[in-house]
């Protein structure tokens, strides 16, 4: 059987997580997205977004690299704006999948800014 390596990031809420002002928080969120697309264009991250309707309140959002090295991986993760300024941190793992499972589409829905 064959099957697709990529690096999976878990990002979380730490429990100690700074606070911010709003000003500061909207400002971390913008650079967390830029950089994230950044990667995404680079071709570093195949795949990132948000999570929903988790128990786990402190898990926030998913990132799949395509980097070929947990350390490399962990790496750009750790350079996120968002972990950098303490509102995130980082799980690093490999997943495994079926050739071309990220190629499938999902459900699109939209979400607010607030």
């Amino acid at each position: 059987m064959e099957l697709e390596s990529f690096e999976l990031i878990l990002l979380r809420r730490p429990p100690d997580a700074p606070g911010y002002d709003h000003e500061t928080l909207q400002r971390i969120q913008k650079e967390h997205l830029a950089y994230n697309a950044s990667l995404r264009a680079s071709g570093e991250i195949a795949t990132n977004g948000p999570v929903m309707d988790q128990r786990d309140e402190s898990l926030r959002g998913l990132t799949f690299y395509r980097t070929g090295s947990l350390a490399r991986a962990r790496e750009l993760a750790e350079a996120d704006p968002a972990v950098r300024a303490g509102r995130l941190v980082v799980d690093v793992m490999t997943w495994l999948c079926p050739p071309g499972a990220l190629r499938q589409s999902g459900h699109v829905i939209t979400l607010s800014d607030n």
